[in-house]
């Protein structure tokens, strides 16, 4: 009995301890112990920024007002230029029409023949005219890699060209299925049979030895693919292709048009004076959150750049953005694209609290809420698993960078928002992902 009071008078003396704690203290204490002092993590840069959004007031900052490369998080700050600039829904094509030819003008549109999206109102709309079609992309004053990505990333399907004309996600699917079949011999062998998504012209080279995984790779500054058949079953790669300006997009269109384009490199046409619409913004915004799509980040920026400047450039508009809708950031962040596969971004967690605010107020929580993954969702898929409908946040992950940012609502029913940044960290992403969600899952509990 006695061991049994004693033990309940020490629970009783901590739990104390803790409600006379404020609740800077109460976070700095579980900060330290379930992320920033972690193995692993000691060594790593980690900043942390938790709002009440109920008292309009800070919880905790923890070098908040640091700078952090935040991967994927910059997205938010693209999300935010989407919501704000591009309407219900996006612009397919520009154009303007004679009585015989209708003059295109790319819109950036990334959801142009993208397998993910069935209804392609523009392609309906120019399989259907009889007229010639002119097309420039004298608006395109871009490149088609980022500024600060990794160059020696060009095969991987997450990183694919910005253009004007983007068409099936600036990708060529290729998928191999092997199957078991009979030969001359009457004996069983497997076959393998890959084909590509979308049906290319461009050069193909099949590497005469088999190896154990199916692999496909490009030429680094041509359309020239390499292709190892391997023994799994089915296997699909994604592997990007050169996109040339609109000369590889054009070849492409001919192809499922079944009619030509003219194209005009370059030069000034007739300028255009109506807008196809192709797809519901938010159905382009929901992938781009919740699978961290790229490309559609970086075609978002490259749409709103078109509509406010009349051309695409990503570093014009970002800098528009900030002297304009942006101009009161806590700091004044080093954004150069909208993806995050810059390491040369740079964000502090408080910028990235005051654009979750920003974005709160002008816009709906439950749009928000339905663009951004959930627990278990998208980039939180295994994460989270015990907080249904309590946190809506952007992952993000580089090589030794662990970020995330969004919404909390507690059990106690607070409205938080958060924002955890680790730079340079020496263990593994998800040790640090688990560390992060140990942090926020105690903040989800206690407060």
């Amino acid at each position: 009995m006695r061991s049994n009071f004693l033990q309940t008078a020490a629970a009783l003396s901590v739990s104390a301890i803790m409600l006379a704690c404020s609740p800077s203290r109460q976070l700095n204490r579980s900060a330290h112990s379930l992320l920033i002092d972690k193995e692993g993590l000691k060594q790593s840069h980690v900043g942390i920024s938790i709002f009440d959004e109920d008292k309009g007031k800070f919880l905790y900052n923890y070098q908040a007002e640091k700078y952090f490369v935040p991967a994927s998080n910059t997205k938010l700050f693209s999300l935010y230029a989407a919501l704000q600039y591009l309407g219900d829904s996006l612009p397919g094509i520009r154009y303007f029409e004679t009585p015989d030819s209708i003059y295109l003008q790319p819109a950036g549109d990334p959801t142009l023949l993208h397998p993910d999206f069935k209804r392609q109102p523009v392609i309906d709309w120019m399989k259907g005219t009889p007229k010639e079609l002119v097309i420039s992309d004298e608006n395109w004053n871009e490149k088609p890699l980022g500024y600060g990505w990794a160059w020696d990333d060009y095969n991987s399907g997450y990183m694919a060209e910005r253009s004007s004309l983007p068409v099936y996600g600036n990708v060529v699917k290729w998928t191999q299925v092997v199957e078991k079949t009979t030969n001359a011999e009457g004996k069983m062998v497997d076959d393998a049979f890959i084909y590509s998504e979308p049906e290319v012209s461009w050069k193909l080279q099949f590497n005469p030895s088999k190896g154990n995984n199916f692999v496909v790779s490009r030429d680094q500054n041509d359309n020239i693919f390499h292709v190892t058949e391997g023994k799994e079953i089915l296997r699909t790669i994604e592997v990007p292709f050169v996109t040339n300006g609109v000369l590889s997009a054009l070849d492409l269109l001919r192809d499922t048009l079944g009619k030509s384009i003219i194209y005009i490199p370059g030069q000034k046409t007739k300028p255009p004076n109506k807008i196809r619409f192709s797809q519901p913004t938010d159905s382009m915004l929901v992938p781009m959150m919740h699978r961290s799509d790229n490309l559609f980040a970086e075609q978002s920026l490259l749409m709103v750049s078109q509509k406010l400047l009349q051309q695409m450039d990503t570093q014009k508009i970002i800098d528009t953005l900030l002297k304009t809708d942006l101009k009161d950031l806590p700091q004044a962040p080093r954004w150069v694209d909208g993806s995050g596969l810059s390491r040369y971004n740079q964000f502090s967690p408080r910028d990235f609290v005051w654009i979750l605010r920003k974005m709160d107020k002008d816009f709906s929580r439950k749009r928000l809420e339905t663009i951004l993954p959930g627990a278990n969702e998208g980039t939180l898929a295994g994460y989270y698993k015990d907080m249904p409908g309590a946190i809506f946040a952007k992952t993000g992950s580089l090589s030794g960078q662990v970020a995330i940012s969004g919404f909390l609502h507690t059990k106690r029913g607070k409205n938080l928002l958060f924002s955890v940044l680790v730079n340079n960290h020496f263990t593994s992403a998800a040790t640090v992902r688990r560390c992060v969600e140990s942090f926020l899952k105690n903040i989800y509990l206690t407060y």
